[in-house]
């Protein structure tokens, strides 16, 4: 994992409390951790992950 570009929100405060994204140059799979514990990665396809994220917005989904 260490070709695995992370990225947070633009909302995220510089606190180490947020969710991040990533991608691999080597994989079609995006990741999702929490900044606090790295280690523990999620893996998914990026059709999941965008389905997640709009059930978020529109308010489908209570986190």
């Amino acid at each position: 994992m260490s070709d695995v570009k992370w990225q947070k929100s633009s909302y995220s405060s510089e606190g180490n409390n947020c969710m991040e994204l990533g991608r691999s140059r080597t994989s079609d799979e995006v990741h999702v951790r929490e900044s606090e514990d790295p280690g523990t990665v999620l893996h998914s396809s990026p059709a999941r992950i965008a389905g997640l994220l709009d059930a978020v917005r529109d308010g489908r989904l209570e986190l």
